[in-house]
């Protein structure tokens, strides 16, 4: 069985298609279906690694190492399935690909168009992503808005799609805004109507409406919907704004998307099986003990851009059953008016990764706070290189020490240029990137908690700690915690004397899930709420 499941937007972007899609794709694995989720973006990039976060939030990194749009994050977090390169695709990946066949004479002297070249090429990466999987459901979530150029080749692909397969092996889902108007106190269709026009005008009827909306959808808007759009009635699916995004799944299965969806692929209406999910969603609403963490961030106006720490979190917060607050710190602000005042109220730190020199002071500062303070800390890839920064100035007495990314003239280069980054030019897909094994010393906050010796976790960065200080960090107290297997490259930083001060090279928010929370940040969660005992802590 091969099913496809498409997901466009309409109106406006930013109305949530990504959590649809992921509430989509969880709702039929939680009936038993082996389910694959996939992202169209329509940019030419040929993937994300190249964005400022202030383009386009977080960049989101596979197993195997391709950098993504966030959505593919969101994917994984929701439906707990591990995705690939072949999930993500972009129009710079399908261009490049159709024009190097062309130089190879593939297309034998044929005139290479858009149609049926580039549509063909689409098609079969849509294929390929289901077929990765092993999966017998696809969902393709399609960015942008309809009526966006950028687009136009995906939708046409997929109206192919749909004449090519059986009539019940595809299906359309369009998301769409509906306004209301606070003068007339009226829920305006218009909007919805004029999108679902430009999408019949390519080709596509959508099967089911997804209506986003700030009040409860009355009976006769849903019919006016219904009656214009020419879809059921059932079809037309309330979706309001909810207190979080894994509040969407719950709230769409009892709108009726399972069941319309079910009925338009030829599928057996299933109940999925939701209770551990809302579960946890109900200890989002009902824990009273509040734990107080602060991100100290250099992207923290735009809060997308730590969107998979931030979701890490929570996940670990509603492990330990506590009321999650984050404080978001701009590092610069604390280079500017030192820690003392932007961080007295919080119970922890977190210092996440980036890229360039702006606010790293700030964040070197936060660490010296948090490891003198005995406040419990947490540095993600950049953030442990903050750390070692900070611990070489402070502690070893190395007032210069830097790292060369920052720095090229520091006497002490704690932080250097991987070796095999030397003499990288290109930018686009050359770092550091997806997961690498990493061994454990007994003993420590990370091998507790993981409760094995060994972990494989996904990296994305060109700096690493430089092994010609490893010594004196372990001689002033510092802890190597984590290496790669052959013991070369130090992966995790550990301060025994501290009550939670861990740092790693890896980023562990790409593997959190939120039925299956990341056990270094139930750790620093549980440290954060105790003041310690790191060793006690729980991820059930």
């Amino acid at each position: 069985m091969q099913k496809f499941i498409f997901v466009t937007g309409g109106v406006l972007s930013g109305l949530g298609k990504g959590v649809v899609a992921a509430s989509i794709g969880l709702l039929f694995k939680q009936q038993g279906y082996r389910v694959s989720l996939q992202k169209i973006d329509p940019y030419v990039n040929v993937d994300a690694g190249t964005m400022n976060p202030y383009e386009h939030g977080e960049v989101f990194v596979t197993h195997d190492g391709k950098e993504t749009d966030l959505d593919v994050g969101r994917y994984e977090r929701f439906v707990n399935v591990e995705l690939s390169a072949a999930h993500y695709m972009t129009t710079g990946q399908v261009y490049w690909n159709v024009i190097r066949q062309e130089r190879t004479g593939a297309f034998l002297g044929k005139t290479v168009q858009v149609i049926p070249h580039i549509t063909d090429e689409i098609k079969t990466r849509i294929r390929k992503a289901l077929e990765a999987s092993q999966a017998e459901i696809g969902v393709v979530e399609i960015g942008g808005t309809v009526g966006d150029i950028e687009s136009l080749p995906f939708l046409e692909a997929v109206r192919q799609m749909k004449d090519e397969l059986p009539g019940e092996d595809t299906f359309f889902v369009h998301l769409t805004l509906l306004p209301h108007l606070s003068t007339s106190d009226e829920i305006k269709t218009k909007p919805t109507q004029h999108s679902v026009k430009e999408l019949r005008g390519i080709g596509i009827q959508p099967d089911a409406i997804v209506a986003r909306t700030e009040l409860p959808l009355p009976a006769s808007v849903k019919q006016k919907i219904a009656l214009f759009c020419d879809v059921p009635k059932d079809n037309v699916i309330e979706d309001p704004d909810l207190p979080s995004s894994y509040h969407a799944p719950i709230k769409l299965h009892e709108n009726g998307l399972t069941r319309c969806i079910a009925l338009g692929l030829g599928l057996p209406v299933r109940e999925p099986d939701l209770a551990e999910w809302t579960r946890r969603v109900g200890v989002m609403s009902s824990a009273q003990e509040k734990v107080r963490i602060g991100i100290v961030g250099k992207y923290v106006e735009l809060k997308d851009s730590y969107i998979s720490i931030r979701e890490s979190l929570t996940h670990a917060a509603i492990a330990e059953g506590v009321d999650l607050a984050i404080e978001w710190i701009s590092s610069e602000d604390i280079a500017r008016a030192g820690a003392d005042g932007l961080l007295a109220r919080v119970d922890g730190l977190l210092i996440p990764g980036g890229f360039g020199d702006r606010g790293i002071e700030g964040k070197i500062q936060a660490a010296r706070y948090a490891r003198e303070k005995k406040i419990p800390c947490f540095g993600l890839c950049l953030g442990l290189q903050c750390m070692a920064i900070e611990y070489a100035r402070n502690v070893l007495g190395l007032a210069r020490a830097n790292s060369h990314e920052f720095d090229l003239d520091t006497p002490d280069p704690v932080i250097a240029l991987l070796e095999e980054q030397v003499r990288v030019v290109r930018k686009g897909g050359t770092m550091r990137l997806g997961a690498y094994e990493a061994a454990l010393a007994p003993g420590t906050i990370s091998r507790t908690s993981y409760g094995a010796p060994a972990v494989a976790e996904r990296h994305r960065h060109r700096y690493e700690f430089n092994p010609a200080y490893r010594e004196r960090f372990e001689k002033a107290g510092m802890k190597i915690a984590g290496t790669s297997p052959d013991g070369t490259l130090v992966e995790i930083l550990e301060l025994p004397s501290h009550p939670w001060f861990v740092g790693v090279q890896f980023h562990p928010e790409f593997t959190s899930r939120f039925l299956a929370p990341h056990p270094l940040f139930c750790s620093f969660v549980h440290a954060c709420r105790s003041s310690g005992s790191p060793s006690s802590f729980s991820s059930s």
